[in-house]
């Protein structure tokens, strides 16, 4: 029961391998295209005499008045702005860090237990 199993799975994986591959599918798109038919030619329509466009009226122009300019009210003056003076930072010592830790490169042995005694049949 194994073994058929076994054989329809390699089979299976087999026609994956080939349709997979490119040739493949290039050689059967050749052959589709060989054994098909030529499809029919479709007849060309014989086109109808198109009317010209209608030209576009012109718009009659008009006289617009110029706007009118309004003065402008200038800009006051910005007062300047006080100069601000800090006070000096205090300054603090940064506090001493311990040294980075050493990873252990020897392991401790793990302790093994000894195995159960054996039972013994008569």
């Amino acid at each position: 029961m194994a073994s058929q199993y076994y054989s329809c799975m390699i089979l299976a994986f087999f026609i994956a391998i080939s349709f997979s591959c490119m040739d493949m599918a290039l050689a059967a798109r050749q052959l589709l295209q060989t054994t098909l038919p030529p499809l029919p030619t479709v007849p060309t329509l014989p086109r109808g005499n198109v009317p010209p466009l209608p030209t576009v009226p012109t718009l009659p122009q008009g006289n617009v008045p110029p706007l009118p300019t309004i003065p402008l009210p200038s800009i006051p003056n910005i007062p300047s702005v006080p100069q601000v003076t800090l006070p000096p930072l205090p300054a603090t010592s940064l506090p001493n860090f311990p040294s980075i830790p050493t990873i252990p490169t020897t392991f401790p042995s793990i302790p093994f237990f000894s195995p159960p005694p054996s039972t013994t049949t008569p």
